[in-house]
């Protein structure tokens, strides 16, 4: 079944009892898997249920789709990433891609994981977040050459990467970043809004 689109985007945002079978299975895995459990800092669904952001287009293709959201949620919950390392990261692609809905969604998310109102900022603005923590430090520079080709990822920069961070540290951060690349070019394929949510720059006064 199809919808009209709702809210902006080219795609439709079909309610749940709009859904083919397979489409339905999809959206049950997206909204009472992981992503579902613990504070909702950004809302995968509207009021009426409609799947947000990245995750309404999966379902133009639920077999596709499922394993998409399947590697998502890997990534989110089941890496040795820290939390700020992670959203770091994300926020990275975000930057580079330019992606609204990302930079909407994961500065909530960065700012729960502990970054400050400058180093969102920073990171926004493609600028120094000034980490002094050698592996924040390290995981930031890896991910901006990762995402921004083509950068040269000579013999030389993967010796100091992997020094720096380890192969199962640097594996993970690849496959966040190709990732997120892969949502922020979806999210660009079919306009996907994002909600005006602006993080304050600085943290508010005590």
């Amino acid at each position: 079944m199809t919808a009209a689109p709702v809210h902006g985007g080219r795609l439709p945002r079909p309610t749940p009892d709009r859904l083919s079978p397979e489409q339905r299975a999809l959206y049950d895995e997206i909204t009472g898997g992981p992503r579902a459990d613990g504070p909702q800092l950004f809302a995968l669904t509207d009021t009426d249920g409609r799947l947000n952001g990245p995750f309404n287009a999966l379902l133009a293709s639920p077999r596709l789709g499922g394993a998409v959201q399947a590697l998502g949620a890997a990534i989110r919950f089941a890496t040795s990433l820290p939390p700020r390392v992670r959203e770091t990261a994300i926020l990275v692609v975000a930057a580079v891609w330019d992606s609204d809905f990302e930079r909407y969604a994961h500065e909530a998310v960065g700012r729960a994981a502990g970054l400050t109102g400058d180093e969102l900022r920073a990171l926004r603005e493609e600028g120094d977040p000034g980490f002094t923590d050698p592996f924040e430090r390290a995981a930031w520079q890896a991910a901006r050459t990762l995402a921004a080709p083509p950068r040269p990822l000579d013999d030389a920069w993967y010796a100091a990467a992997r020094a720096a961070l380890g192969e199962r540290a640097l594996f993970e951060l690849s496959t966040l970043v190709g990732y997120y690349a892969l949502l922020a070019l979806q999210l660009r394929l079919f306009a996907v809004p994002a909600p005006s949510a602006p993080v304050p720059d600085r943290e508010p006064a005590p």
